[in-house]
């Protein structure tokens, strides 16, 4: 395995794309338990990289935009 620098970026792997994918599908067909299991199936590398993207991209982590995408989800099912 490959020592991963401070300035190298960090690499998702295709399985861990395709995981994440699964998890937000999930998400918005209201499939918890499926969005839990495809998120939790992803590599810590590959966690590190998706957090490190999203923080540059737009200022937050995964956490915190699931539960705004969950919210919404919600939001929008009520109107």
């Amino acid at each position: 395995m490959e020592k991963q620098n401070g300035s190298a970026p960090q690499k998702i792997s295709l399985m861990a794309s395709g995981e994440l994918r699964d998890a937000l599908t999930a998400i918005e067909e209201g499939k918890g338990p499926a969005a839990i299991a495809a998120l939790m199936a992803i590599d810590p590398v590959s966690w590190q990289a998706i957090e490190h993207r999203l923080k540059a991209v737009i200022g937050t982590d995964l956490r915190s935009l699931l539960l705004h995408t969950v919210e919404s989800a919600a939001t929008l099912a009520l109107d």
